[in-house]
């Protein structure tokens, strides 16, 4: 897997929870740029990727993230 095709997949998990199927992310794609996207949704985001990619995230990798391409990065290198 690429780390494009983990770029492709993430963004198709946030149209799946927020039920929205024009969202576009990008690497600097951040919560503010989606709406509804506040802190309770971000533990479903957070919950899904996990599920999703059979990985688990640490702590301090959760509270680093600071857009998706953050987000990406680490889920890419745990599955690589």
């Amino acid at each position: 897997m690429t780390r494009d095709n983990v770029l492709d997949k993430v963004q198709d998990i946030l149209r799946d929870i927020f039920d929205d199927e024009n969202i576009v992310v990008t690497n600097n794609t951040t919560a503010d740029d989606i709406e509804d996207w506040d802190s309770l949704e971000h533990i479903n985001v957070i919950t899904s990727i996990e599920k999703h990619f059979k990985i688990k995230f640490a702590m301090n990798d959760v509270t680093g993230f600071k857009n998706v391409g953050n987000m990406v990065d680490t889920i890419f290198n745990k599955i690589s």
